[in-house]
């Protein structure tokens, strides 16, 4: 028979199970976005599947402004309809040249009204500096981290930060350039998208790069890669060589508030297809990363 005590103290610890989240279903003081590089332009496909999965946010490309620019309030419509958040625009390259610095400050700063236009809060900047097999002079490198700094200023006074997004093939590609370029990127202005998958295979260890950067650290696009020949291929979260698990671990340790993204540049293998490729990944999310999808 069951004293009053021993029901006291059963009903106390009841009630605190009810209050602890569910196994697996931990908060996260984080969000997942998804990126829609993987449609190739299907974008209102990419919207419809990405939100039917249950990511919070997604990144666009800049064709989505020559095909919305003149009528922002239909791809804004069909972002409040789905849910999602446009966690990340892709803005594009940025040159050095001092020929095409002006118009590619331009450039940048009509994207950013674009994208304040649709509820976003960021841009994406990458560059095509690099020549194949040549290591970037520390000049190039500071002054490509200037003419950032000259974009961040405009595009904050829009409301929209601008990121720099570290990449294979381009100036950042090392973990050796990355942080030159950071050390001279002024963080009121530019932060970091950091790219795990780009700076593994550019010789870093990503998990590190979050501790060490986690005082620029915008947003992350999440990714893995896989050794082939003659190179390498970006493949699903959880099938190739990135210790994802120890990625988010440490996401986890700084208590990061912005959007991890998970982005794959194109479907690695034949017979997959965009939705298989992501649904694959957000089972690696639940399973070893135990993030809450709703």
């Amino acid at each position: 028979m069951t004293t009053r005590r021993e029901f006291l103290i059963k009903s106390s610890l009841f009630s605190v199970a009810l209050s602890l989240p569910a196994f697996g279903k931990a908060k996260k003081s984080y969000s997942m976005g998804y990126s829609a590089i993987t449609w190739s332009g299907q974008d209102e496909q990419a919207i419809q599947e990405i939100s039917a999965l249950g990511f919070k946010g997604i990144q666009l490309r800049a064709n989505t402004y020559a095909k919305y620019k003149d009528n922002v309030a239909a791809l804004k419509a069909l972002l409040d309809q789905s849910g999602l958040q446009l966690c990340m625009f892709s803005s594009g390259n940025v040159e050095i040249d001092p020929a095409k610095v002006e118009a590619s400050i331009a450039q940048h700063v009509k994207h950013a009204s674009f994208v304040k236009a649709l509820g976003g809060t960021s841009i994406q900047l990458t560059n095509s500096l690099r020549k194949k097999g040549v290591k970037p002079e520390e000049k190039d490198l500071i002054r490509l981290a200037e003419v950032m700094n000259e974009i961040g200023a405009k595009t904050k006074e829009i409301g929209i930060q601008a990121t720099y997004h570290n990449h294979m093939d381009q100036f950042g590609e090392t973990p050796e350039e990355v942080e030159l370029l950071v050390n001279h990127m002024d963080s009121t202005k530019v932060k970091l998208l950091l790219d795990v998958a780009h700076y593994y295979q550019g010789g870093g260890n990503p998990a590190e790069a979050v501790l060490k950067y986690k005082k620029v650290l915008h947003s992350l696009h999440v990714k893995d890669v896989r050794q082939t020949e003659p190179r390498y291929r970006f493949v699903e979260l959880g099938q190739g060589k990135v210790n994802l698990e120890e990625v988010f671990a440490n996401l986890d340790k700084i208590k990061f508030k912005g959007f991890a993204i998970v982005e794959l540049d194109a479907v690695p293998d034949a017979g997959k297809t965009p939705l298989s490729c992501a649904q694959t990944s957000k089972v690696f999310l639940k399973d070893k990363i135990q993030y809450p999808f709703s």
